[in-house]
């Protein structure tokens, strides 16, 4: 063998030993991004985040962490429906509203959405629509004593006393202790 060959033969060793020890740490890292946590761009890490923000009270943090989260993973009701909650807290009660309607696309049995619907319709004065979600909620689930507190109310606007009435008798009757369902229900006479 040459000299020019036995530098060859070392260096083709040397390049062999570092694509080895390449393949090596490559092969060591998978594990580690089984045990990784969520990077800030993982969508349950911002969700978690948003949760923060806003219980918090960082309302504008906790939206923006929310759309980000919404757009890496579109129509997800949950994602949605706090994002509804978050700006009908904010006052922007039509956006909320078009969330809500997404949301309750993706998950049409939801009584949480619908209330939420029908609140929003409650603060619009759009009577009939607020009571058809209330129904929806009522349909799903019959034993929620907010859904009644939430249709007393309506009634109330609506200037349906006695029908209120009914309503909150059958709140405090489902949760005893709904001492704003007994509030209403008291001014009522």
């Amino acid at each position: 063998m040459t000299l020019f060959q036995i530098l060859m033969l070392g260096a083709s060793a040397f390049f062999a030993f570092k694509v080895y020890e390449h393949i090596q740490t490559l092969q060591d890292e998978e594990p580690q991004k089984d045990k990784r946590t969520p990077s800030s761009f993982d969508p349950e890490s911002l969700v978690i985040k948003a949760d923060e923000a806003f219980e918090n009270g960082d309302l504008p943090t906790a939206i923006a962490l929310f759309k980000e989260a919404n757009a890496k993973v579109p129509q997800e009701s949950d994602i949605l429906f706090k994002m509804g909650y978050i700006l009908e807290q904010l006052g922007e009660r039509d956006e909320a509203l078009n969330h809500y309607k997404e949301a309750l696309e993706s998950d049409k049995d939801n009584e949480y959405i619908h209330n939420s619907i029908a609140s929003i319709y409650r603060a619009n004065e759009e009577f009939v629509s607020a009571k058809m979600h209330l129904n929806a909620s009522l349909s799903i689930n019959e034993n929620n004593p907010v859904t009644y507190y939430n249709y007393g109310n309506l009634l109330v606007d609506m200037k349906h006393f006695d029908e209120a009435k009914e309503m909150y008798k059958k709140a405090i009757e489902i949760d005893e202790d709904f001492k704003e369902a007994k509030e209403e229900l008291e001014k009522l006479g």
